[in-house]
């Protein structure tokens, strides 16, 4: 197919519901490889892209009324995510959302390349990717899914810890835990504004472990695809204060549980490939890598001039 008759514009609030429903019917319709689950989407927008302006960074691409690609761009600096529908892949479309999110990207960044990833399994985005310049340069994620037909578990947490749903007041605790965890600046009002009251997001899927003292102690976000019966976490995390005690694996064994009962089949997480620690994690509560995703990047001044400093 050609990209005739495409429209680009802006993301709004607003276009999350259809958006995600869309992502959900692309999997059943192809599969996983080649599109995150559908709780990545409002991750990504939001929590990821942190506050800044979304409307100029997150582009839906629409043909006759129907939404059928979605470019996340500026992720982390100069990372961009494209997402086309199954039967734009691999065509004239497909190439056309890709240079715009890598040109809108590198409009973006003093860094000197443009960043993406994409799954060993894609060889079509592979394919458009190395066709636009771009090149691979190490392994990014590992994929892994588990079944939730099986066991399970008890949680097991110590004494004195307590597992509850987060509250729009624990803001503060929220944002302090995930820079204990991943080294992040957030501040309890920014989280509170560019994630908890934007829509996608329930407080009562956000699971946390609750130390004697009353801080967050770890915390796991659950996202849900009713349509494909997939449950999803992003991000895990344990403060350093309380890391190697099990409270990782006990908030989420407690919201694998939870996802069982309201019939999930199943349940991904993603970790970067070279942490050691969540690898043994997973596999511990029963995670099998599916598949992997490589970083693919091109230098900025093969794709526009890079801004003036």
């Amino acid at each position: 197919m050609t990209a005739s008759g495409l429209r680009m514009r802006g993301y709004t609030d607003a276009d999350l519901p259809r958006l995600t429903d869309t992502f959900a019917d692309w999997i059943a319709q192809a599969g996983s490889c080649g599109y995150d689950h559908v709780g990545e989407v409002p991750h990504r927008i939001y929590e990821n892209l942190r506050g800044r302006p979304i409307g100029e960074l997150v582009q839906l691409w629409e043909r006759d009324g129907e939404i059928v690609g979605l470019a996340v761009n500026g992720r982390f600096g100069n990372a961009f995510d494209v997402f086309t529908a199954p039967g734009l892949r691999g065509g004239g479309a497909e190439l056309t959302m890709l240079r715009s999110a890598a040109d809108t990207t590198a409009g973006q960044t003093d860094e000197g390349a443009v960043l993406t990833d994409v799954f060993d399994c894609d060889t079509t985005r592979i394919d458009l990717l190395e066709r636009l310049g771009f090149a691979r340069f190490r392994t990014w994620d590992q994929v892994n899914e588990r079944d939730l037909r099986e066991a399970v578990g008890e949680p097991g947490l110590p004494d004195g810890f307590a597992v509850r749903s987060a509250r729009l007041v624990d803001a503060d605790q929220l944002a302090a835990v995930r820079n204990h965890s991943f080294g992040t600046s957030w501040t309890g009002g920014l989280y509170r504004s560019a994630v908890m009251t934007k829509p996608g997001y329930d407080p009562a899927h956000e699971i946390v472990v609750e130390a004697p003292d009353g801080r967050i102690a770890a915390f796991a976000v659950c996202w849900l695809d009713r349509r494909n019966r997939i449950g999803h976490f992003e991000p895990v995390g344990t403060h350093r204060d309380f890391q190697r005690r099990g409270l990782a694996g006990a908030v989420m064994r407690h919201a694998m549980r939870w996802m069982a009962g309201l019939g999930m089949t199943r349940v991904s997480v993603n970790h970067d490939a070279e942490n050691v620690a969540a690898r043994r994690l997973y596999a511990s509560l029963g995670f099998h890598k599916r598949c992997e995703t490589y970083g693919y990047r091109r230098a900025i001044d093969t794709v526009r001039p890079a801004r003036s400093r």
